[in-house]
């Protein structure tokens, strides 16, 4: 079996925006996306699953499918889920050539599914790199990350960017705008997530903005704000002013909110975590329900928001230097 993993991530400023060809600007996370592959000697696929935020759950299939397996999610996550894999598999037949390859697919996550921290693309990153590495082919970084990105831009209909693989197959801080895709230089950033225990539909979220920023005028120049606002906060990151990236995430994340993307948990854990003193704190992600994230070097913003009502998790999170680790 050929073992990979790769980093989730957060996003300090950007998300949707960067859809639009505007600036943004995620860092990869210490929580991880593990991933097995072991060849077959047929082309099924059967996928075993832990730890995604779900009960554990196995599938096998000649091809793609509409079956479901028995877990207490949203079929649209779990249609996602199931999509995100098929894709990786897809790239993983295309640039190898082996069209009629079949593969088990162990799968274990630390990262919630659908919360914001980039679970699809550590998932795809990772199955990608050890599914070509079990056919004898070793990608460079950047073709990884080329190869994520076109399986998240078809499982999301076209509205994907390449932020989230890119960050997962690299690590570290990065930038990303339209095809430019680099790593940027940051401080120790003192990360602390807070997770309500939910998830938002990424593909409705996406489209509710694009409807959104195609009806009113104002909410095409509130993304185009997002994107100048992305350019002070890399600014900030070059000085390592923590005081002004705090108040640009709650700038951004006040802009986010006026764009239909946040929710009462999440509101309710940015206020959690400014009433704590945190530098600043914004949603990471679609939204719709998962993540925050904030700025704070003391305990205060966890120990808040582990007794904020709604929150299920709080937890510090350290920059993740490096983005896939070929394991096996």
């Amino acid at each position: 079996m050929t073992l990979s993993s790769a980093p989730g991530k957060v996003y300090l400023f950007g998300e949707h925006a960067v859809v639009y060809g505007e600036p943004a600007v995620p860092c990869a996370i210490e929580r991880r996306a593990r991933v097995g592959v072991q060849r077959r000697e047929d082309s099924k696929l059967r996928v075993h699953a832990e730890d995604l935020s779900l009960d554990g759950f196995t599938v096998e299939y000649s091809g793609r499918t509409d079956d479901h397996p028995d877990v207490d999610v949203s079929d649209s996550l779990i249609a996602a889920a199931m999509g995100y894999v098929d894709g990786a598999i897809d790239q993983v037949r295309d640039v190898t050539g082996e069209d009629d390859a079949g593969f088990d697919v162990t799968i274990e996550s630390d990262i919630p599914l659908g919360a914001g921290l980039g679970s699809s693309a550590a998932v795809v990153v990772a199955a990608i790199d050890a599914a070509t590495r079990e056919l004898g082919v070793r990608l460079e970084t950047d073709e990884l990350a080329d190869r994520a990105f076109r399986t998240e831009y078809e499982v999301q209909n076209g509205q994907a960017s390449r932020a989230d693989t890119f960050c997962s197959a690299t690590g570290g801080a990065v930038r990303v705008e339209g095809e430019d895709c680099r790593t940027i230089d940051a401080p120790d950033l003192p990360l602390v997530i807070g997770f309500d225990g939910g998830a938002g539909d990424t593909g409705a979220l996406v489209s509710g903005v694009r409807t959104l920023r195609e009806e009113y005028a104002f909410a095409a120049d509130t993304v185009e704000t997002v994107g100048d606002l992305v350019r002070q906060g890399e600014r900030a990151l070059e000085t390592g002013d923590l005081a002004e990236l705090g108040d640009l995430m709650n700038f951004n994340h006040g802009l986010l909110s006026a764009l239909g993307v946040s929710s009462r948990s999440l509101d309710a854990m940015v206020w959690a975590a400014r009433d704590a003193e945190a530098y600043g704190a914004k949603l990471t992600g679609a939204g719709g329900g998962g993540c925050i994230v904030a700025l704070d070097p003391t305990e205060a913003t966890e120990t808040a928001l582990k007794f904020t009502p709604g929150c299920e998790e709080a937890f510090r999170a350290e920059l993740a230097e490096e983005g896939v680790k070929r394991l096996e």
